[in-house]
């Protein structure tokens, strides 16, 4: 089975390619059985090989800027985070036709952490802060700033508005253009952020969150690493979290009103983009965004003036 492709500049994968790589840079693991994973991520194709392992190979070349980034920095960060994170156990080189650096790492176990796997939605926003809170107190020094690497997660709102205008008027009816505008005018009222750069996960969302006996039990994809503004954490808080489990994630963070404007604007922006790129291709992303428009446009500082 070929992963289905979601990008014009996405390249073929197959298991046989998977096996040609492992065969010629780790044997060690050439002979353990290969199966590909559906997934709606967007940047890799992903291969379980054998019980324990991974390989993630990126689909297209914006994705292959994240490999060196997570070799680098997933093992400095894994032993300060309260849940369990993907470290990379090998790196390996372009080969085969295929053009990039790829991954062998852990397999995780779990489910994506949709809210019909969690126990307690209110537990999952605690746990959720919890582990933002401690990735925020990781010294940032050297980090990489927001950038191509990681989808310009962490930089100033503003950055976004001509992106999310556009894409505003691409939705044309499949949207309410007028109240989506009058929501992002919101957000992009809000104080922009003027405290240090801080880690940030960039990508948190029910597909990079697995859930284990009911609870969070560990966080993947970390493509949008970087640091910088740490509103577009926030994000989850509207794509996945309900509005009582909402207040638990703020309050645990402890988020002033400059900031929660801030990651509701990045949750909308991100819908906004991601439904018409992915309309014919991911139809998951296309119903998370639905729904992350829904919630925003529920919430009443979306319409503050």
């Amino acid at each position: 089975m070929t992963p289905v492709k979601m990008h014009a500049d996405e390249v073929d994968t197959d298991p046989a390619l998977v096996r040609r790589l492992l065969a010629t840079q780790f044997p060690r693991w050439a002979g353990l059985p290969i199966e590909p994973v559906p997934s709606a991520g967007t940047d890799n194709a992903l291969y379980r090989l054998g019980d324990d392992l991974a390989v993630r190979l990126p689909r297209y070349p914006s994705a292959a800027r994240q490999v060196a980034k997570e070799h680098r920095w997933l093992p400095y960060l894994a032993p300060h985070l309260p849940f369990a994170v993907p470290v990379p156990l090998a790196k390996g080189e372009p080969a085969e036709g295929f053009p990039w650096h790829w991954s062998v790492c852990p397999w995780l176990d779990g489910e994506n952490a949709t809210l019909d796997r969690v126990d307690d939605p209110r537990r999952l926003a605690a746990d959720l802060a919890a582990f933002v809170s401690a990735l925020r107190r990781v010294d940032p020094a050297g980090g990489p700033a927001p950038g191509p690497h990681n989808f310009g997660r962490g930089v100033p709102l503003a950055v976004r508005d001509d992106v999310t205008r556009s894409a505003i008027a691409d939705l044309g009816r499949l949207v309410d253009t007028e109240a989506v505008t009058a929501a992002w005018d919101a957000g992009m009222r809000a104080p922009a952020w003027d405290g240090p750069p801080v880690w940030i996960h960039g990508d948190l969302s029910a597909g990079n969150l697995l859930a284990v006996d009911g609870r969070l039990g560990a966080v993947i994809d970390f493509g949008g690493l970087g640091v910088g503004d740490p509103a577009c954490d926030l994000i989850v808080a509207w794509s996945l979290l309900p509005a009582d489990a909402r207040d638990v994630f703020r309050e645990a963070l402890q988020v002033d009103d400059a900031m929660w404007a801030r990651g509701r604007g990045w949750a909308l922006s991100v819908a906004l983009i991601a439904m018409p790129y992915y309309l014919e291709t991911n139809p998951e992303m296309v119903r998370t965004a639905r729904h992350t428009i829904t919630e925003v446009l529920g919430d009443p500082g979306s319409r503050s003036r």
